[in-house]
C-alpha cells in the first residue's frame, strides 16, 4: 500500500499526540513539522524523525498529501485556505473556528479545492461510544429518547488559556455537542443552557463558566442532556447512556483496571483515567486510520466540516440561553 506523506502543523500538546501516532503508523510518512516556535518544531521532528520547516516549505512540497493542523483556533482558517490552494487534504482539530463565518468558510474553502476536510471529534472513534451507536443503528435500542451525557475535567485550565479558548461551551462543550448530534441522529432544534463558576472565581472574573448543564430537544422531542464541569475529583469522568423505546444502553468510565476489590468496608474500585491524553488515546490511533482512508479516497466515517459548524452553531445557542435564560433555536446552517 502507497504511503502517505503528510505534515503537522503545531507542536504542543495535540500536535505531539498526532505527530507520534502518524510516525508509528505503517501507511504514514511523517515528513514536516510546523511550529511558529521553531525550538519545539525541531524537537517534536527530532522525536519523530521529521523534519522542522516553515508552512510555506510544507505546502509548496509536491510529495506532502496531507496536513494535520493542531495550531491555535485563530490559525486554522489561514492554513485550511492554504492547504486548500496547495491541494492537501485538511485534517483539523476543533473547533475549525470560534466564529461560524469564519467556520464555514473553512468548509468552503475545502469544497471548492476538492479536498477532504475532518475535524478532530475524536470521541466519535472511542469503542464503547462507538457500539452506542452501533447498538442504536442496529435498531437494537428502538427509537431514540434520551441522551445523557457526563463531561467533566479532573482540573481546570490555566487562566490564560480560559480567556482565550472562545468559553466553555465553543472548547469543552462542543465535544459533547457533537456526541449529541451523532447519538440522537437528528439536528436539535432547541436548546436551554444554565450554569455558574462554582470552581474558580477567577473564572468567572475572565468572563466564562466552570459549570454547566445544556438540554437538546430534537423536533420528535428526543431529548439530551448534558452535564460540563471543569472540576472532578474521581479522574476524567466520561460517561454516556442512551435510553430508547427497546432499552437502554450505557458507557461508563475507563480505569486503569477493571480489578474491584470487595471487603466488609464495600467494594473498591479504581478512580477513572486522569485526563483525555490517557482515556482517549486509541480513538486518537483510529481517527487518523480513517483520516489515512479519507485521503485515499477509501471509505470513512469522518467527521467533516460541516459537523464542526452545526456543533459550533449549538455550542453558540447554548451561550445565547445562557445570556438569557432562554430556550434558543440554533441558528440554520448557513448556505452560499
Amino acid at each position: 500500500m502507497t504511503t502517505i506523506d503528510l505534515c503537522v502543523i503545531g507542536a504542543g500538546r495535540i500536535g505531539r499526540i498526532h505527530a507520534a501516532n502518524l510516525a508509528r503508523h505503517p501507511e504514514a510518512n511523517l515528513r514536516y513539522v510546523v511550529d511558529v516556535d521553531a525550538d519545539s518544531a525541531r524537537r517534536l521532528a527530532a522525536e519523530t524523525a521529521a523534519e522542522a520547516v516553515s508552512v510555506e516549505h510544507a505546502l509548496a512540497d509536491e510529495a506532502v498529501d496531507a496536513v494535520v493542523i493542531a495550531s491555535s483556533t485563530d490559525t486554522h482558517l489561514p492554513l485550511i485556505e492554504a492547504c486548500a490552494a496547495a491541494g492537501k487534504a485538511v485534517f483539523c482539530e476543533k473547533p475549525l473556528d470560534l466564529a461560524v463565518d469564519r467556520a464555514y468558510r473553512c468548509v468552503q474553502a475545502a469544497s471548492a479545492a476538492g479536498v477532504p476536510l475532518a475535524v478532530g471529534f475524536n470521541r466519535r472513534y472511542d469503542p464503547s461510544f462507538r457500539r452506542l451507536r452501533d447498538e442504536i443503528a442496529a435498531g437494537r435500542l428502538g427509537s431514540v429518547e434520551v441522551v445523557s451525557i457526563t463531561s467533566r475535567d479532573p482540573a481546570p485550565p490555566p487562566l490564560d488559556y480560559v480567556r482565550r479558548s472562545g468559553g466553555l461551551f465553543r472548547d469543552m462543550t462542543i465535544h459533547d455537542l457533537d456526541m449529541a448530534r451523532w447519538l440522537l441522529g437528528a439536528e436539535p432544534e432547541w436548546v436551554f443552557a444554565a450554569g455558574g463558576s462554582l470552581v474558580d472565581p477567577a473564572i468567572e472574573a475572565a468572563g466564562d463558566i466552570d459549570t454547566a448543564a445544556i438540554i437538546l430537544q430534537t423536533g420528535n422531542g428526543a431529548v439530551c442532556q448534558i452535564t460540563n464541569s471543569r472540576r472532578c475529583s474521581y479522574g476524567y469522568d466520561q460517561r454516556i447512556e442512551v435510553f430508547g423505546s427497546r432499552g437502554l444502553a450505557r458507557a461508563d468510565n475507563d480505569t486503569p483496571t477493571r480489578v474491584e476489590i470487595a471487603s466488609g468496608d464495600g467494594f473498591l474500585r479504581e478512580p477513572a483515567l486522569p485526563f483525555f491524553l490517557e482515556r482517549y488515546s486509541q480513538a486518537y490511533r483510529l481517527e487518523i486510520d480513517d483520516f489515512l482512508r479519507a485521503v485515499r479516497d477509501e471509505s470513512h466515517r469522518l467527521a467533516g466540516g460541516e459537523d464542526g459548524v452545526r456543533a459550533l452553531l449549538l455550542a453558540e445557542a447554548a451561550a445565547q440561553s445562557l445570556a438569557t435564560g432562554a430556550r434558543v433555536r440554533p441558528a440554520p446552517y448557513p448556505r452560499t
